[in-house]
């Protein structure tokens, strides 16, 4: 069964440092990490107000497996300590297995 790691960012102070930051720093190292099978983002939008996040990131290993190994990589560690650079205002993050219902 597939395995998700969802990261939900609050909004920032900076929205084009954080996005720059987000997309040309962190992205990057993020997208090293082995056995990563999908990488998606998402900036939401809504209709006359403001969406919860500023961002969510959805990545998708094979298994719990694949996640831990990539999560104790160089990759995942660096990923994990540049989180300090840009989410001053937050980040929540949800993992666990992926079941697709439609």
């Amino acid at each position: 069964m597939a395995f998700q790691l969802i990261a939900l960012y609050n909004h920032p102070e900076s929205v084009s440092a954080f996005d720059k930051h987000y997309d040309e720093t962190h992205t990057p190292i993020a997208a090293r990490m082995p056995g990563l099978r999908a990488y998606t983002v998402t900036r939401p939008a809504a209709s006359g107000q403001r969406p919860a996040y500023h961002l969510a990131a959805v990545l998708t290993f094979d298994d719990e497996e694949a996640f831990n190994a990539a999560m104790g990589s160089e990759a995942g560690q660096a990923a994990l300590a540049d989180l300090a650079n840009f989410a001053g205002a937050g980040v929540t993050i949800l993992t666990g297995p992926t079941e697709t219902v439609a």
